[in-house]
């Protein structure tokens, strides 16, 4: 039955945005905390607040907007999450999910994700960028939890793969020829809203997290299985293992990803324009 009113709930809320918008977008894009700019590169032509979708949830945190943005950028018809949701704010798992599941719904076949995180790979530093190759989401709740629809995707997706190979070499070529020093490793999924103890950074780290951070996994989880294709970046924006002056704000955040994030901008456009 819950599933059920899950499905309508989709239903209801793509009709809505379908009234408002008539084409199809072909790339969905999360954007994270302070990574907002690359709005500025996109040709809008509709914008719709969260809170006037049914059943949407409304962002609470700062750095986060709250609209959905449509457009084209490099030719191509994207929409733009221009602000995310987290479990940390009180939300279900479900839905935080809930929004990736409707841009599916409205078409898009390839989701390209940011988001601001902690590094804990020694090599790292506050600015730099990390593809993620692969994700531990064991520290957060899994978005299929619950009934299953097997129209909307399997019982037991496989996650090898969550982040599209060929998006990952096609990014790493466009940061070389651009000149922009890019990272790899993997991403740690945790609920929040605490940033980590050292104790916490480093068991993350020796489980083989390179970074740290308070979204994306339930996102990806719910875009594999519904068959997107994803891409994720994100920026350093602090680095967790120091043992000493480890005091980090969410100003501080937002402000190292601001930034950065024209270099991670100048990557997906070129992303974009390559699909």
């Amino acid at each position: 039955m819950e599933q059920k009113r899950i499905i309508q709930q989709l239903h209801e809320a793509t009709a809505f945005i379908r009234k408002q918008y008539n084409h199809e977008p072909s790339v969905g894009i999360v954007l994270g905390s302070g990574i907002g700019n690359l709005v500025k590169e996109i040709s809008v032509e509709k914008e719709i607040e969260y809170k006037d979708i049914p059943h949407f949830p409304v962002s609470t945190v700062s750095g986060h907007e709250g609209k959905l943005i449509f457009g084209i950028l490099r030719k191509r018809r994207v929409v733009v999450m221009s602000g995310r949701f987290h479990y940390y704010e009180g939300y279900t798992a479900q839905q935080v999910v809930f929004p990736i599941r409707v841009l599916k719904f409205l078409g898009i076949k390839t989701l390209l994700i940011s988001n601001a995180a902690g590094g804990m790979n020694p090599s790292f530093r506050v600015g730099d960028l990390m593809i993620i190759r692969d994700h531990i989401g064991l520290f957060t709740v899994n978005p299929l939890i619950g009934p299953n629809d097997d129209k909307i995707g399997p019982r037991f997706p496989d996650m090898s793969e969550p982040y599209n190979r060929d998006l990952i070499q096609k990014a790493k070529l466009i940061a070389n020829r651009s000149g922009i020093p890019v990272k790899e490793g993997i991403y740690a999924g945790v609920t929040g809203p605490t940033f980590e103890t050292r104790s916490e950074y480093k068991l993350l780290h020796i489980v083989g997290g390179d970074a740290v951070g308070m979204s994306t996994v339930q996102e990806v989880i719910a875009a594999v299985h519904m068959g997107l294709d994803v891409f994720a970046m994100s920026i350093i924006t602090d680095i967790g293992i120091r043992e000493e002056d480890n005091i980090i704000t969410h100003e501080e955040v937002l402000r190292e990803a601001k930034n950065a994030e024209p270099k991670l901008t100048a990557i997906f456009k070129d992303l974009i324009d390559e699909l």
